[in-house]
């Protein structure tokens, strides 16, 4: 079946477009494949250094006591792996996807403002080394964790400007790079891809881009009003006039829909992973589209619940609690959904499929523990205690982390036109699902037992435990050197060429591409009929 083509013309599909010169082209990423590369290839660096600075934190944790960083630099380092996992991380790894295959996904020759694409993803390395450089500055850099709260912020010597500047400049990068995001899925879908025949992945950026574009304004302003309290004598957050308890609310404003900004990306991946290995079309396309809609839409009216602690009114602690609560209603629908899929499909486990899988099983382990966390009653017992970060990380890693290793399994043959070996990619997934579990399951023991998180020592009662932990946080680390060298001998072209469809049940526009796939996805004007290529049910 022929899906791309113009009038009177055979399909079409421009395989070299005219690349502008080196240095241009790699300054403005114009196009979008150079700019989702760009994005990945500074996500797997940031990955990298956030892991090393988690390992930093773990060894320390090794034994009770001080053992290789004073207190002070301990809270550094917790600060700066939050921050550089969520803003270096995750969000520009997402971005890089949504940049890479969304074009490609919806037929569009590129994204709506491709000359932005370059000068808004300069922006987050200068915000990455700005953030860096703060434990050389004056004081040292926060020491707060990533919810940077005051009073204790305050306390932050002359490297605070640098630090909220860098923050300032991560929220305008991600506006600005989601809004490109929204108006390409509004704007370049091609004829015949109305909205509820776009692919799913398309329909969680979708939403992911609206919820980046009403927070990350709410994140800088509270950033601003920080330094205004510090350096214009203001009163917002401290003083006779001013309130802690203001920046809480809104900070949480901008930071639990950033979890869902940080997830529903990974709903998409698995949900275009998983009907491939199934050889079946999605369950429930409308119900996941109309789900992932809700979960936005609710993800604004939970933040209190992560204050439960701080005195809140009766009828605020229960709206709150009743409203986390129904959250996890179309969360179930759509796992739900990927289990039906699933349910009689004729079933293969290649890697993509296997993170696919974990990531399902895993990331409810996450939201049960979550589901937990919305009991106002029980969150005073787990408030602040590892129990905490193991329901965070248990989302993250093998939540967000998995959905974006299985989708670079997935699309990796058609980028590069090499296959990867998948002996390793099967021994990297049963590797990490075995340490990921025991790095992260223990903590969940050891926080109901009452070990405070943000903490360089510990009662000597939570010891095995927590040497458990950094052995599982150390063998985890080594294990995804499997994966890096996996993915470099497919961006080397060392491997068997791949297929231009390598998966039986691959749906979508972007398999029609030649692979390698070509520079230019889709020339301009090419005319798409994605009514039975993107309809998915």
């Amino acid at each position: 079946m022929s899906q791309i083509s113009q009038p009177g013309h055979r399909p079409v599909s421009r395989p070299h477009g005219v690349a502008p010169s080196r240095l241009a082209r790699w300054f403005w990423l114009a196009n979008h494949k150079d700019a989702g590369a760009a994005y990945l290839v500074l996500a797997a660096i940031m990955f990298l250094v956030g892991s090393g600075l988690s390992l930093v934190i773990r060894s320390e944790l090794f034994a009770p006591g001080i053992q290789f960083v004073d207190p002070a630099v301990y809270n550094q380092v917790v600060t700066l792996h939050g921050l550089i996992m969520i803003f270096g991380g995750i969000m520009p790894a997402f971005t890089g996807f949504a940049v890479m295959m969304l074009p490609a996904m919806i037929g569009a020759p590129g994204m709506a403002w491709a000359r932005l694409s370059g000068p808004v993803f300069w922006l987050l390395p200068l915000a990455v080394v700005l953030l860096l450089s703060t434990p050389w500055i004056g004081g040292g850099a926060p020491q707060t964790g990533w919810t940077m709260y005051p009073p204790l912020i305050m306390q932050t010597g002359a490297s605070l400007p640098v630090f909220i500047v860098a923050v300032c400049v991560t929220a305008l990068s991600g506006f600005i790079s989601s809004a490109n995001v929204f108006v390409t899925l509004i704007r370049r879908r091609a004829p015949g891809m109305a909205l509820l025949r776009m692919p799913l992945f398309g329909w969680t950026w979708l939403v992911t881009a609206f919820l980046v574009m009403a927070v990350m304004p709410v994140l800088a302003a509270t950033m601003l009003m920080l330094g205004a309290d510090r350096y214009l004598a203001t009163d917002f957050f401290g003083g006779p006039d001013g309130s802690a308890l203001l920046y809480q609310h809104l900070f949480w404003t901008f930071g639990h829909p950033e979890v869902y900004i940080m997830v529903l990306p990974a709903f998409g991946l698995v949900s275009t992973i998983i009907p491939s290995f199934a050889r079946k079309r999605l369950f429930g396309y409308n119900s996941m589209v109309y789900a992932t809609v809700s979960i936005g839409f609710l993800s604004f009216m939970v933040w209190a619940h992560h204050m439960f602690t701080t005195g809140l009114p009766l009828p605020a602690e229960l709206f709150f609690m009743f409203s986390t609560m129904i959250i996890s209603v179309p969360t179930g629908v759509k796992v739900f959904n990927w289990v039906a899929t699933m349910w009689g499909g004729a079933m293969t486990f290649e890697a993509p499929m296997l993170f696919s899988t974990a990531f399902v099983v895993m990331f409810m382990v996450g939201g049960f523990s979550g589901l937990m966390s919305s009991l106002s009653p029980v969150d005073f017992q787990y408030h602040d205690t590892y129990f905490v970060v193991a329901h965070f990380h248990y989302v993250l890693v093998p939540g967000s982390i998995f959905a974006m290793t299985a989708a670079l399994y997935y699309w990796m043959p058609k980028w590069t036109g090499v296959m990867y070996s998948e002996g390793l990619a099967r021994l990297h997934f049963w590797w990490s699902v075995v340490w990921i579990n025991v790095l992260f399951f223990p903590m969940h023991f050891v926080g109901l037992a009452g070990m405070p998180r943000r903490i360089a020592d510990y009662n000597t009662q939570f010891t095995d435990f927590n040497q458990v932990i950094s052995l599982g946080a150390a063998m985890f680390f080594l294990g995804q050197f499997l994966f890096v060298y996996n993915m470099g001998r497919c961006l080397a072209r060392r491997g068997p060429a791949a297929l231009a469809r390598p998966w039986d049940g691959a749906r979508g526009l972007e398999w029609t591409l030649a692979s390698p796939w070509p520079h230019e996805s889709f020339t301009q004007g090419a005319r798409v009929d994605a009514r039975e290529l993107a309809k998915p049910d």
